[in-house]
């Protein structure tokens, strides 16, 4: 139904981000929002899917129609609803789910949240050859940390990397076991988290 959002960065927070567009703010879940830190008050462009069942409307956006279509690709897969696309596609390395898929790597599967063997196995079924038209040229910057405001302090910054990662369903024995190794470094709140994801999925 809508293709996509532009308007201002009106608000950031661990599950979602505010779009203000001609007075209406649209409440938007992506992967993840930190990204959005540093363009506050800043006019963005965001590729939505609206999803609709009867207990639930929702806006969910991305940063470009490659990563919508994947997330798209993924709903179709038994056993995979919004919160868990959102979750495989926060990784930052839409290529290596792909790869994953391609090559039947169950074993990176079913290190994101909510993934099964049986998922996995799901993915792998429901996928394998399908995926083309994603993979060329097609390299996400998603922790582009250049393009993201240095100014939050180094507490406020980690505290909120784990907000995000308990709302992409990492409990906190998982966030707990990685977190003093995060801490020992100064890092803006998207940089932790994908030195956060990359240490879960290893």
């Amino acid at each position: 139904m809508y293709e996509f959002f532009k308007g201002t960065v009106d608000f950031v927070g661990p599950e979602y981000i505010v779009i203000e567009n001609n007075g209406i703010g649209y409440q938007i879940s992506t992967p993840n929002p930190f990204i959005y830190s540093g363009k506050m008050n800043t006019n963005v462009t965001v590729y939505t899917y609206h999803y609709v069942r009867e207990d639930l409307m929702a806006l969910y956006g991305f940063e470009s129609r490659e990563e919508k279509k994947l997330f798209t690709k993924l709903l179709n897969v038994s056993g995979i609803g919004p919160k868990g696309a959102l979750a495989i596609l926060a990784s930052g390395e839409v290529q290596q789910v792909v790869s994953a898929i391609e090559n039947e790597d169950e074993s990176f599967l079913v290190k994101f949240p909510g993934v099964g063997k049986k998922t996995a196995r799901q993915m792998i079924l429901d996928l394998k050859g399908k995926l083309q038209d994603i993979v060329p040229d097609y390299f996400p910057n998603l922790f582009n940390a250049d393009q993201i405001a240095t100014q939050q302090s180094t507490n406020t910054a980690f505290e909120e990397a784990v907000l995000a990662l308990k709302a992409l369903g990492y409990s906190d024995k998982e966030v707990k076991k990685i977190s003093p190794e995060l801490r020992k470094e100064q890092l803006t709140t998207d940089q932790y988290i994908k030195k956060a994801l990359q240490r879960l999925l290893k």
